[in-house]
């Protein structure tokens, strides 16, 4: 029979002439009644050390732990497992993120652009994206299309000095990349500069291209999304959810900034102008 544990990140702190407290895995304090259980059976029970002789009261508080959350059974389970993603764009950044995911339980895969219609459609799956560059026009179109047949989809582009994550796409009326582009677009006075950069009116680029701790800052980044998304909350959390998360990071000295994004929604076109007629 499998053993309770700690949860990975709780422990158990035994303060001079006090009661046990559980210090979880967030950083909380939390006081445990341990009832006529000794401090030192519950501790033997959750640890690796010599099992204590079985009781009912040592059961029911090891379930109270369990329900928590604060002990598990069983090898820990990597988070992306029975998920698949499929990797595009520069090696750079492909690289580490297609170890990082593999490590953390995923079925990774190299895709191409062909691959994009194929793809839509297919549950616990995701692709990623992730460009040295900006991103030229239209070519994430495509890959927009996906959230909305239920494909998740993540990307990453560099402009100048900086790498923007773009929020985690699962389900219709997710951020999209054409939704970026329209709030990028929406929030600055230099609109017109922006889209002719984007369009590629532009001096050849310069760089900085992501140096490997960059590179592996970004793909941690990518794979926390990646593992929000396959643990079914990428709408919650502490801080933004990953589906209204946009992240810029400076490849100069590595800083992170988080920026609220939401989707655009649908408008009716305009009617057209009515038929003029001469008398």
């Amino acid at each position: 029979m499998n053993r309770s544990r700690l949860a990975p990140g709780a422990g158990i702190v035994t303060a001079p002439g006090g009661r046990p407290v559980l210090r979880t895995s967030d950083g909380e304090f939390l006081r445990i009644d341990t009832g006529r259980v000794g401090t030192g059976e519950l501790i033997d029970r959750l640890t690796e050390g010599e099992g204590p002789v079985p009781s009912a009261e040592l059961d029911d508080l090891i379930a109270v732990f369990e329900e928590a959350g604060h002990a598990v059974t069983g090898p820990r389970r990597p988070p992306l497992t029975g998920r698949t993603v499929h990797l595009l764009g520069d090696p750079v950044l492909t690289g580490p993120l297609a170890r990082f995911a593999a490590a953390e339980g995923a079925e990774v895969h190299p895709a191409t652009a062909d691959d994009m219609a194929g793809l839509a459609g297919q549950r616990d799956t995701a692709v990623v994206w992730c460009l040295d560059s900006p991103v030229p026009e239209g070519l994430w179109d495509e890959a927009d299309r996906l959230p909305a047949r239920h494909t998740a989809w993540l990307r990453c582009h560099r402009e100048g000095a900086h790498t923007w994550t773009e929020p985690l796409a699962s389900a219709p009326g997710d951020v999209t990349a054409a939704h970026v582009r329209l709030r990028r677009l929406a929030a600055t006075a230099a609109h017109r500069e922006l889209a002719a950069y984007w369009a590629g009116h532009r001096t050849p680029d310069t760089g900085p291209h992501p140096t490997e701790p960059a590179a592996a800052l970004i793909a941690a980044l990518l794979t926390a999304d990646l593992i929000a998304w396959a643990s079914g909350e990428p709408r919650r959390g502490t801080g933004l959810p990953a589906c209204r998360r946009l992240r810029r990071i400076d490849l100069r000295d590595l800083t992170v900034t988080e920026h609220p994004v939401l989707p655009v929604p649908e408008v009716a076109p305009l009617p057209a102008p009515a038929a003029r007629t001469t008398p």
